[in-house]
């Protein structure tokens, strides 16, 4: 970004901070927010489940094609050169085998367009796809075998050999930084920020704390392994794909192979699991090279190793916090700084200076990720990129000064809540987190913990209490757009570019757009995982709900502005406007007046419409620079620890949540549970091996790289405020990625109470924890 558009941004940022409220959306609180009875956060199982118990869910791999082939990769062995031999004769001579497709006999292709370079951009690195013999990490794809069977593929693929001239490689940490760091850049933004002089406020402080904590490289593990099925009909491409993005993989798909976006047909009506890592990778543009050389339908699903060697995860953070606090808690220098690494060819430092954005007042602070270079894979999004690492260096941080100044953990958190975002000046749309932490404290039994730690005990274990902040912003991307189809007999369909993941995303906005409309959910029908629907929707950032529920607001409006057009003398509605009335009983109904309704059906019959189509898009989403926008939670630990072998038990777990809304109670409560599992791997198992020798993953598997399973997992109790935000659709704020935050450090807290050491590097595994 050039000096001049970065003052033009800077400018227009403060312009829409200082803009009336009313001029913004969500400056008039959705409708919906008042009906506090109906649908809206209603436990209602998900309507995808039967469908999934029986069978019936269909996924990627999935997708019966005639005459279909099936696509197995082979991986390079070393982190840097250029393929010096490649005998595939073997592969090509193997039984089944259609095609074996290398640098040698691939199509010309463009790189992929890297993730956020353009609105819809998916590519997770810019490298050329199997353009030339260049290898840039360690388990990059250099073969691609396309057979009859896919037993037939991976034997095929077993044969390939190849050798190497390699080049000098950077893989460790410390030869990147030795190498020198750049800025962080995160979604076109500088991740660096100065507000007075902390470090001389931290100098002069009468308490303070200033720690190194480190976290490791994570992986995506997606319960369904990325998958696509694929096959080309002339110049017109056809995916069935596990994707985040159905829109953005049409576009990308077709800027590689040179032809048009609406030759590109991605479909995606379910995924098992994405988590930020199923956008576009490599295996998608192979299978689709393949594919057309071949003249055949290609089916490609990554192995559980092949996941590890093209799609990227979680990269490691050494992160520095620094609090300095006057005599009753309050901070007077909030520093949280560190490096990351990445590789030349993405751009997704994981920002973990974001909480410490809004968290917390402070009269000054200093906030900094910088960038060191590895050749390693292109790390990407993972469950709340920045924030699940980012709060427990935070949150660990200021469990240390709250010990060190004799303060409960909890008072010290609410002494420093801000009134306005404390480094923005803009106010908060809604912010409830102080009595999340009272409701939840008392819902935990925090008053029976000991402040001093060691003390609580049963037999050999050790009994400790934790807790932390959790915090994930409210975004809502441009792009929504939406469909309402509404037929004489009186049902709704809408369709829109939107993903089911698992999360409960078709029944929620099924409830909302029957509650919306004034229907009941069986006359809705929610379509959702297929590019040739409106809107570019990424089902990402906990921001698909508010991008869904702004779409389908505009395309409401639209089709109750048409509505009203039909009404004609003999209506009841005849005259009214479209904020005068409000979807009811099938029909719609003059706001304040029950005896002005009209029947949908009754509004088509008199217009002889068999039916009314309408498409809108949702406006700018100016919200997130007028307000500041956040979901939070706290979160409660209880852990034993034994004191023979080490071994950590969480025992119990609590998240209190400020969400907004919540639109659906059971999809919510399993959405805020998940993401809790999740940061109790994050806490205490997962971890990415990595050779520096040769920067190769070494525990590509669930045998090696370890997530929590039942045993793991004690009872997890979750609760909600459910205040509505007045800003945002529906009132609601993203429940999907804050679970995650906050969790690791609570876990390393109620270890620090429990046993006295305080782990500063993420996993907490038996050996941090043994000896003196």
């Amino acid at each position: 970004m050039s000096i001049v558009q970065e003052a033009v941004q800077a400018v227009m940022k403060k312009a829409v901070a200082l803009a009336p409220d009313a001029w913004m959306p969500g400056g008039k609180p959705d409708p919906l927010i008042a009906r506090k009875s109906g649908l809206i956060g209603a436990p209602v199982s998900r309507l995808d489940g039967p469908l999934k118990v029986q069978g019936q869910a269909r996924f990627a791999a999935e997708f019966p094609m005639e005459d279909m082939l099936y696509a197995a990769l082979v991986y390079s062995t070393v982190p840097r050169g250029r393929i010096a031999t490649l005998d595939t004769a073997a592969a090509r001579a193997a039984p089944g085998v259609a095609l074996v497709m290398s640098h040698e006999n691939a199509p010309r292709l463009k790189p992929m367009p890297l993730f956020m370079s353009k609105d819809k951009a998916a590519g997770g690195d810019d490298l050329p796809v199997m353009q030339d013999d260049q290898v840039h990490w360690n388990g990059q794809p250099i073969a691609v075998v396309l057979a009859q069977t896919q037993e037939e593929a991976d034997h095929a693929a077993s044969l390939v050999r190849a050798t190497y001239e390699t080049a000098p490689a950077t893989t460790s940490i410390a030869a990147a930084k030795a190498n020198g760091t750049k800025p962080g850049v995160f979604q076109g933004e500088p991740l660096k920020m100065e507000i007075g002089d902390a470090e001389a406020a931290l100098a002069a402080a009468p308490h303070r704390v200033d720690v190194t904590y480190t976290t490791p490289r994570q992986n995506h593990n997606a319960i369904e392994l990325h998958a696509a099925t694929l096959a080309w009909k002339g110049d017109e491409l056809v995916i069935h794909d596990a994707s985040q993005g159905v829109a953005h993989m049409a576009w990308s798909m077709a800027e590689i192979f040179g032809i048009d976006e609406k030759q590109v047909h991605v479909t995606s009506p379910y995924v098992g699991g994405g988590f930020g890592g199923k956008t576009l990778w490599r295996h998608h543009v192979l299978a689709a090279a393949a594919s057309r050389i071949a003249g055949r339908p290609v089916r490609i699903m990554l192995t559980r190793e092949g996941v590890y060697r093209v799609v990227g995860g979680r990269t490691d953070t050494e992160q520095r916090v620094a609090i300095g606090a006057q005599a009753d808690g309050r901070f007077d220098a909030l520093i949280h700084t560190g490096v990351v690494t990445m590789t030349e060819h993405n751009n997704m430092p994981e920002p973990f200076i974001l909480p410490a954005r809004s968290a917390y007042a402070a009269g000054s602070f200093k906030l900094d990720v910088e960038v060191a270079t590895l050749d390693m894979v292109a790390n990407t999004f993972m469950r709340a990129p920045g924030e699940a690492v980012g709060t427990f260096a935070l949150e660990s941080a200021i469990d240390e000064l709250a010990d060190a100044m004799k303060m409960d953990p909890i008072e010290l958190r609410i002494r420093n809540e801000p009134e306005k975002d404390p480094t923005t000046g803009t106010p908060f749309s809604s912010r409830h987190i102080v009595q999340a932490y009272r409701a939840g404290a008392e819902r935990f039994g925090w008053n029976h913990r000991s402040a001093t730690p060691g003390t609580r005990r049963e037999g050999e274990w050790l009994v400790g209490m934790g807790c932390a902040t959790a915090t994930y912003p409210y975004y809502r991307m441009p792009g929504g757009a939406a469909r309402i189809t509404l037929t004489k007999d009186g049902h709704a369909k809408v369709e829109i570019a939107a993903h089911e993941m698992g999360m409960g995303t078709a029944t929620a906005q099924t409830q909302v757009i029957a509650e919306r409309l004034g229907l009941a959910m069986d006359q809705v029908k929610f379509c959702h995982g297929d590019s040739r629907f409106p809107g570019v929707v990424l089902a990402g950032g906990s921001q698909q709900s508010a991008a869904i529920g702004s779409a389908v607001m505009a395309a409401q409006h639209a089709l109750v502005t048409e509505l009203l057009k039909l009404c004609g003398k003999d209506s009841p509605l005849h005259g009214l406007k479209p904020d005068d009335v409000a979807g009811r009983d099938g029909g719609l109904g003059k706001i304040g007046e029950a005896g002005r309704f009209d029947s949908y059906a009754a509004m088509l019959a008199r217009a002889g419409r068999d039916e009314l189509v309408v498409e809108a898009s949702a406006p700018l989403p100016l919200e997130v620079q007028h307000w500041s926008m956040h979901s939070h939670g706290a979160m409660f630990c209880e852990v034993r620890v034994n004191e023979v072998t080490g071994e950590t038990r969480v025992s119990r777990f609590l998240g209190s949540f400020d969400c907004g809304r919540i639109l659906n109670a059971k999809t919510a409560a399993s959405q805020f549970r998940g993401g809790i599992i999740m940061g109790l791997g994050l806490a205490l198992m997962e971890e990415t091996q990595f050779d520096e020798r040769n920067g190769r993953i070494m525990n590509a598997s669930f045998s090696d790289y370890h997530v929590p399973v039942h045993m793991d997992v004690p009872e997890i109790d979750v609760m909600w405020t459910d205040i509505p935000d007045p800003h945002s659709p529906m009132g609601a704020r993203g429940v999907g990625e804050i679970g995650i935050t906050g969790v690791g450090a609570a876990v390393a807290n109620a270890v620090f109470n429990a046993c006295g050491k305080r782990v500063r590097a993420l996993p907490i595994t038996l050996d941090k924890l043994m000896g003196g």
